[in-house]
């Protein structure tokens, strides 16, 4: 499955060159569950939703674990790739955690 996120926040798949939207699975967070911006709490719901510790977490998206806490404490926010990284797993977040192992 090849997965696009528009400019918009919308995630989409790729099929036979068209886009088609994703549905979240119920349970799964949507657009209106998860607030816009990548703010503290917004990165702390993410990974507390993945039941993952901020080790397993960091080690997931291969970025040091001292980043994840400065985005939890509000010492730096996610930016550029990391925050349409955050973004996807929002809306798929089994989906980006296993493309990310196969990395």
């Amino acid at each position: 499955m090849r997965l696009r996120l528009k400019a918009d926040g919308r995630i989409v798949e790729l099929r036979d060159g068209q886009e088609f939207p994703v549905q979240p699975r119920s349970g799964q967070p949507t657009a209106d569950t998860v607030p816009a911006d990548t703010g503290p709490l917004a990165v702390r719901d993410l990974r507390r939703r993945a039941c993952l510790t901020q080790m397993e977490f960091a080690a997931k998206l291969g970025v040091p674990v001292e980043t994840i806490r400065n985005w939890e404490q509000g010492k730096r926010a996610p930016r550029g790739p990391a925050r349409a990284l955050l973004a996807v797993i929002a809306h798929a977040p089994d989906t980006v955690f296993q493309a990310l192992a196969k990395a």
